[in-house]
């Protein structure tokens, strides 16, 4: 996978989970981390603020899973 494959499936979407990232790319999720911290840095996604959980109450989420990234940038990414 390459940095624009992820970029255009964010854009897609919103907002994502990571865990929804690892399960649709494949990956690891520190290798997900790296990844998605190359589009923070050029600020086009930031991570959202979470609160304990997933939001539901079943407690079978991996926390460490349960990151969500946003697309912020407006304008087109070609960078």
């Amino acid at each position: 996978m390459i940095l624009s494959d992820l970029r255009y499936y964010i854009k897609e979407h919103k907002r994502v989970a990571l865990i929804d990232l690892v399960n649709h790319f494949d990956m690891d999720a520190d290798a997900m981390r790296g990844m998605l911290g190359k589009w923070i840095n050029k600020g086009k996604i930031k991570k959202m603020a979470m609160e304990n959980g997933c939001g539901t109450q079943c407690c079978k989420c991996d926390p460490r899973l349960t990151e969500f990234y946003e697309w912020v940038d407006s304008g087109d990414a070609k960078s």
